[in-house]
């Protein structure tokens, strides 16, 4: 990037995505701007553009620097369980910090802690006994998985989250009313109201990861599942 007199010295990309991911936690996604990133760290928002061209470049900054307090699960000779608390402990990750989902979702800025992280849990999978091409599709697969569900997680269920009625009374009357249809014309649902709606989102984050677990098991050989 471009530097010359007018550039601000002190502002450092560091420090720009610091004041970046503080805009995001206090102003969620869509309240991020280049104009508050700039006061965020006190200087004019035309400062910001000796490092970031725009605000998708910043976006590809704090889709990195989320990543930083990421820790690897223990290496515990199962990949089965290793690649579980992987998911388990992104999906933990993008909860824990707002809108991260949204930010990371389909995005691919391979920063220093992407990078490590790509790194391990790839060599994790090849010693699993995954074919090289079946290693890259399998990191794919594991990390859009748990994007697409906290982003579905954190969606407003209905109009009704919005204006405020917790997510498990509204499933709860979503189960009265499947289990009040005719059963006629509705024999699935009235039958597996409490099956739909019961569970919480833990106990289909664990349906789920273990469904995908199974599919990879599949593509090894029967004495390494």
């Amino acid at each position: 990037m471009p530097q010359n007199d007018d550039a601000t010295p002190a502002l450092t990309r560091e420090a720009l995505t610091q004041a970046a991911l503080r805009v995001l936690e206090r102003d969620g996604l869509d309240g991020l701007s280049m104009r508050k990133v700039a006061a965020e760290v006190g200087v004019k928002a035309a400062s910001l553009y000796w490092h970031v061209r725009n605000k998708q470049e910043l976006l590809d900054l704090l889709s990195d620097a989320i990543l930083a307090s990421a820790e690897p699960p223990p290496r515990q000779e199962d990949w089965r369980a290793e690649l579980y608390e992987y998911c388990a402990g992104y999906r933990r990750l993008l909860l824990d910090n707002r809108d991260a989902a949204r930010v990371v979702a389909g995005r691919l800025a391979p920063g220093p802690f992407l990078l490590d992280l790509m790194e391990d849990q790839l060599d994790r999978l090849r010693s699993a006994g995954f074919s090289d091409a079946d290693t890259a599709m399998a990191s794919y697969l594991l990390g859009a998985f748990v994007q697409g569900f906290v982003l579905q997680e954190q969606s407003p269920i209905s109009a009704a989250e919005v204006l405020g009625t917790s997510r498990r009374d509204i499933a709860d009357a979503a189960g009265d009313l499947f289990r009040g249809l005719p059963t006629d014309q509705y024999p699935n649902l009235s039958h597996l109201a409490d099956h739909l709606t019961g569970p919480n989102m833990d106990a289909r984050f664990d349906f789920c990861v273990n469904r995908v677990l199974d599919g990879l098991a599949a593509l090894l050989p029967p004495d390494r599942r």
